[in-house]
């Protein structure tokens, strides 16, 4: 799946099936904020933290993002919201659909 696909889904009622974060950033861009939250809130790892630091950028909570920033070893973002979704969108497909797509 690549950028495009994702964004077309985002018209989709259901949720895709997809990891974690990836839902989650799926349910941001459908503009439910509450439903992401607790998607990430369950899930672990480095992925999800950093989405969880995303949603608590929209959210407008700084410090709670650099908490979830710091989980992700990231350094926090400073560019625009939208730039940010589409940039972990577009890292996340393409590592989690990279080796899928290899092995066809």
């Amino acid at each position: 799946m690549d950028y495009a696909e994702f964004q077309q889904l985002l018209a989709a009622d259901e949720p895709p099936d997809l990891p974690p974060a990836l839902r989650a950033l799926w349910q941001q861009g459908r503009g439910d904020w509450h439903g992401a939250h607790a998607t990430v809130q369950e899930a672990g790892g480095a992925d999800a933290a950093r989405v969880h630091a995303h949603l608590h950028r929209v959210e407008g909570d700084a410090g709670n993002a650099a908490y979830w920033y710091r989980r992700a070893g990231r350094t926090p973002e400073k560019g625009s919201l939208e730039a940010e979704w589409e940039a972990l969108a577009r890292e996340l497909l393409e590592r989690d659909f990279r080796a899928e797509g290899e092995s066809t």
